[in-house]
């Protein structure tokens, strides 16, 4: 999925962006969908940014306009992957992409493909219908997404190879093939009086949800002027429309395109009914009275708006897969910036007094140094509305300064949002919203903001504590493996070690080499039982056992059947796999045992590299009278030995043996090849397919005579 480097953007990207948004809304006539996205690749590779939007409202675009290609939602899989996805209907989304299906409760189909060109992943393509009940797309359906995607590809890579590649602008563009106008004097004013004489009102709202038509009757129940409404997102026109419910209506007629109702009281105490017809790239309002509704209380004009709840869920389940601060930082800037509307974003930690950024967006490298590093900056305690443990929000650098009078205005912005990040009980940082104007924030931004910092401290606490237990596994896992590997004259040596996929805990694998002599040299490598503190102690006492027997004098095998011994007393609960090999260097020899350890791989100079049949042990730790055999092999000059645990070899339903075949196929070091590259080489094979051991993996090369 990688892709060549972008350079900055030159003029005639924005040709390629005319020509991106033609073919989008050529595919989602033609293919008679009434919903098209496309996303561009971004980031090395790792994020999948909107470019481009029919059909899907605003607000829908903002959550997501940036999607992680590891995430579980059907772009990312798509691209992932390389293959087309089809949904059929909501409950095919709900099975396959719970998280998604949480954040958008529409009844629709959904079919999400690559951008391909070049054998290339250049982006995505998610396209929409109207559940229809097919288990799977039409010929004539996939032949339009086969081709629109085709077009696509080569146009962007087109686009990167001339030196005019193509970038994600933020927010993306939303697709509205009628242009947003008052009526002209022909059709518009024809349509308004046909419209006028009906008893019901009517209005239109754009691909925006901008109100570009209403008649006379909408506006006088309404008890609104027209003029002040054309123009204007209807719930901005009519702010006793800005609530859950109604977006949530318009939402659903948008992305199901089907008729959809709500009810609503105005502010003077009527109740209207709002009737949505969806049509591409719009919705139609009819506007009619209705009696109150059964549940409907005395102050319900009057209640706080809050957030959708299927924002939060949405959100939510983002910020649940924060397991580091890192991913909690992005998640805060794919997520909770575009719902909050902000422009800047920040996340500070403190410690000894003096501020750290953690991550941001939006703020310049040199506004960041304002915080990095720098003295806390104290609030005045006496301050209107001061409290340490909510959120506070600044609609002023005025404002912003009362409370914290030694602040410095970064990057001149005018308005702040500031969410107290707290764990184990105490404040250790807080999460800047900043917005690039003053702006005064409405109990519904106060509120949406305020729920939303109450998620962000939960995964902030989360992903601090997750970070400060990696450190520490990190930690004793370095201080139980060697620093420095000796040098020996006639032998090269390289030592990798890759820990489990995060969230695994500490692992246990472990490797070593001991001198022995001038010309002697111990080399051993194995894989104690388990992912937790004990595996890792119980690691270092096999290393340290296995030092003092061999040092000694003891062959292979009795190295193993020493450190058996002892294991057995210590951890009659815990097996641990080892293979240890005994060096001669003068006379290019090795002697090997196995406590149940994967066979090594040599690596010849001029043939196949063969796999060491090594005589069966058992695991260390099960009898503590337990033999070991040994075996000789011989070790020419240039050869490399690959001793490694099975986490560089082992795949789900794939078998062992088959596995170990397949290393020692690819295993084939060149003459004068660098041994940290070669084990760069076989470590990176893995990296593609999800891992659950972890590798450690230790070569050895002897060398000619000087």
């Amino acid at each position: 999925m990688a892709r060549p480097r972008r350079s900055a953007a030159f003029p005639g990207a924005a040709a390629t962006s005319s020509r991106l948004d033609d073919l989008l809304i050529e595919a989602v006539f033609s293919a008679g969908a009434h919903i098209g996205i496309v996303y561009v690749l971004a980031a090395g590779g790792h994020l999948l940014q909107m470019q481009t939007t029919i059909g899907i409202p605003a607000t829908i675009a903002r959550t997501w306009a940036r999607v992680r290609v590891h995430d579980r939602t059907p772009v990312a899989v798509s691209v992932r992957e390389q293959r087309l996805i089809w949904l059929s209907d909501r409950v095919a989304l709900a099975r396959e992409f719970p998280a998604a299906a949480l954040s958008l409760p529409y009844q629709f189909a959904l079919a999400a493909s690559p951008l391909c060109a070049g054998g290339v992943v250049w982006g995505g393509i998610v396209m929409g219908w109207p559940p229809a009940g097919e288990s799977r797309l039409s010929r004539h359906r996939l032949d339009i997404i086969d081709d629109i995607c085709d077009k696509m590809g080569r146009l962007l890579r087109q686009a990167s190879e001339s030196g005019r590649p193509l970038v994600a602008g933020s927010p993306p563009r939303i697709l509205d093939p009628v242009p947003a106008q008052r009526p002209d004097p022909d059709t518009g004013l024809t349509a308004l009086a046909c419209l006028d004489s009906l008893p019901e009102g009517y209005c239109h709202l754009d691909a925006h949800a901008r109100v570009i038509l209403v008649t006379a009757t909408a506006a006088e129940l309404l008890a609104a002027q027209p003029s002040e409404m054309i123009g204007k997102r209807l719930c901005k026109a009519l702010p006793w429309l800005d609530d859950p419910l109604c977006e949530d209506r318009y939402r659903a007629a948008v992305v199901s395109h089907q008729a959809a109702q709500f009810t609503a009281r105005h502010p003077d105490g009527r109740w209207l009914s709002f009737h949505c017809y969806p049509r591409l790239p719009g919705v139609t309002v009819r506007i009619t009275p209705a009696g109150a509704p059964e549940t409907a209380s005395e102050d319900a004009d009057r209640r706080p708006r809050v957030i959708g709840l299927h924002d939060v869920l949405h959100l939510a389940t983002c910020l649940a897969r924060a397991t580091s601060a890192q991913d909690m930082v992005n998640l805060v800037a794919d997520h909770v910036m575009p719902a909050c509307e902000a422009q800047a974003m920040a996340v500070l930690t403190w410690d000894s007094g003096r501020m750290h950024v953690v991550g941001s967006r939006g703020y310049s490298s040199r506004g960041l140094e304002g915080f990095h590093g720098q003295r806390m900056v104290e609030a005045v305690g006496w301050a209107r509305g001061y409290d340490e443990g909510r959120a506070a929000f600044y609609p002023t650098w005025e404002e912003f300064q009362r409370t914290y009078p030694d602040a410095v205005c970064i990057d001149d912005m005018g308005a702040w949002a500031l969410l107290p990040l707290v764990a184990m009980g105490r404040s250790i940082g807080t999460c800047v919203l900043a917005y690039d104007r003053p702006r005064q924030f409405s109990d519904s931004e106060r509120s949406l903001v305020t729920a939303l910092g109450g998620l962000i401290t939960q995964a902030f606490e989360r992903a601090w504590l997750y970070d400060n237990k990696h450190k520490l596994a990190e930690s004793l896992q370095a201080g139980q493996l060697p620093q420095h590997l000796p040098d020996f004259p006639g032998l090269d040596v390289a030592a990798r070690y890759l820990p489990a996929t995060p969230g695994m805990g500490i692992g246990g694998d472990f490797y070593d080499l001991i001198r022995l002599g001038d010309t002697l040299a111990g080399a051993v490598i194995g894989d104690v039982q388990g992912h937790d503190m004990t595996a890792s102690a119980l690691m270092g006492q096999v290393r340290t056992a296995i030092r003092a027997h061999a040092t000694a004098g003891a062959d292979p095998g009795q190295v193993l059947a020493h450190t058996n011994r002892l294991l057995t007393e210590l951890a009659p609960d815990r097996f641990t796999s080892c293979l240890y090999v005994s060096f001669d260097l003068r006379r290019r020899t090795a002697s090997l045992a196995s406590a149940g350890h994967l066979p090594p791989v040599l690596g010849l100079p001029a043939g196949p590299a063969e796999i060491i049949d090594t005589p069966d042990g058992l695991l260390l730790g099960i009898d503590p009278d337990a033999e070991y055999g040994t075996t000789d092999v011989n070790v020419p000059p240039g050869a490399v030995m690959a001793l490694y645990t099975d986490g560089l070899v082992e795949k789900p339903g794939l078998d062992l043996g088959d596995s170990i075949a397949a290393l020692a196929a690819r295993f084939t070091p060149e003459p004068g090849q660098s041994l940290p590259a070669l084990a760069n080489a076989l470590i990176e094979h893995t990296t593609s397919r999800q891992r659950t051991d972890d590798i450690a993996l230790l070569l050895l090369r002897t060398t000619p005579p000087p």
